[in-house]
């Protein structure tokens, strides 16, 4: 299903809004297309050394791919979810419950690639308040 996704993609798509980030977190979007009612957008994600994605959360599944770095990943009770090296695969499920952070915390830029698959329509993501943790 993800080749005839990515076979359908539009290259060349507009820019993305990225969330609140660090400094120097970009986005970019490779492809993108829509199926029914769902979105799918393959981006790629940089996060520079000691930057952050920003607290947020998604109106659908994401499902990542660690080309560079390591990422480091927390949920809303500032407890981390997962070290993803180079090489790993991670999966951000929906919904407001659903709140978190991307830290790299390493020396290196982190580059991801990631497939959103949203509601036709939906931001790539949603802002969400630091939940308290000081982490950062």
């Amino acid at each position: 299903m993800t080749a005839a996704i990515l076979a359908g993609c539009v290259l060349a798509a507009p820019a993305a809004h990225a969330t609140p980030g660090g400094p120097g977190v970009t986005g970019r979007i490779l492809a993108q297309t829509t199926i029914g009612d769902r979105d799918y957008i393959l981006r790629e994600v940089t996060i520079p050394p000691g930057q952050a994605t920003g607290w947020h959360y998604h109106d659908g599944t994401l499902y990542g791919y660690v080309k560079e770095g390591t990422l480091s990943h927390f949920d809303a009770g500032c407890q981390s979810d997962g070290v993803y090296p180079r090489g790993s695969t991670v999966k951000e499920p929906a919904g407001s419950e659903n709140v978190h952070i991307g830290i790299n915390r390493g020396s290196t830029d982190v580059v991801l690639e990631v497939l959103y698959v949203l509601p036709h329509g939906s931001p790539l993501a949603q802002d969400a308040p630091n939940p308290g943790c000081d982490f950062q």
